[in-house]
């Protein structure tokens, strides 16, 4: 199995995470997004959208997008698990997952790629281009200062995003936070559970990989 990697990218940083708490070692190939390289005919074979991150398995199977990835990597190593133990946790996980990317990290992502300069013309992830709108910047921040909110609310006297066990959720969690923090949009003051949570997570080994 190959995984295909951009150490400075937050979404293949789920599958390092993911892959750390299982005790999982990933032989890693670097690709260089800063000088295109996913956008060439060698990785467009693996992954035609141009992201990472993707795994190739030893057959030539290719899997993309983060979850995805993560969703194998349960099923090929199940213990420990963090996608739910049973249907209602497995359903939880996986409702709360959504939610955290989708309210948060794509709002982060809405923000960054439409104001970076490194993103023109790639306002949107694939190989066709997608121009930049400035206006977006301003609901991709509205939109990061509700999920800060939902947060908040949901990790009231939890532990960790869905209770008391440290799941794919607190993962995606995790680095949403960083990457919106890396935004230069800090954590509003009050949200206190936001707060302790992350300190306890980033705390984590796992966290560094």
């Amino acid at each position: 199995m190959k995984f295909y990697d951009c150490a400075t990218a937050p979404s293949p940083r789920r599958v390092r995470i993911f892959a750390a708490e299982k005790g999982i070692e990933l032989p890693t190939v670097q690709v260089d997004l800063r000088s295109g390289e996913h956008f060439g005919e060698a990785f467009r074979a693996i992954n035609p959208t141009c992201t990472v991150p993707a795994i190739e398995l030893d057959d030539g199977t290719c899997i993309y997008e983060s979850v995805a990835v993560c969703r194998y990597l349960e099923a090929a190593y199940p213990e420990p698990p963090l996608m739910g133990s049973d249907p209602a946790e497995q359903g939880v996980v996986a409702m709360w997952d959504h939610r955290i990317e989708t309210e948060g990290f794509m709002a982060a992502a809405e923000m960054f790629r439409n104001m970076a300069r490194g993103m023109k013309d790639h306002a949107l992830t694939g190989p066709e281009p997608v121009a930049q709108i400035p206006e977006l910047v301003e609901r991709g921040r509205m939109r990061v200062g509700r999920f800060f909110d939902t947060l908040d609310a949901q990790l009231d006297g939890r532990e960790f995003v869905t209770g008391s066990s440290y799941t794919a959720a607190d993962i995606t969690a995790l680095v949403t936070v960083d990457f919106i923090n890396r935004l230069k949009v800090e954590t509003p003051e009050g949200c206190e559970n936001v707060r302790r949570w992350h300190e306890a997570v980033s705390a984590r080994p796992s966290a560094s990989a």
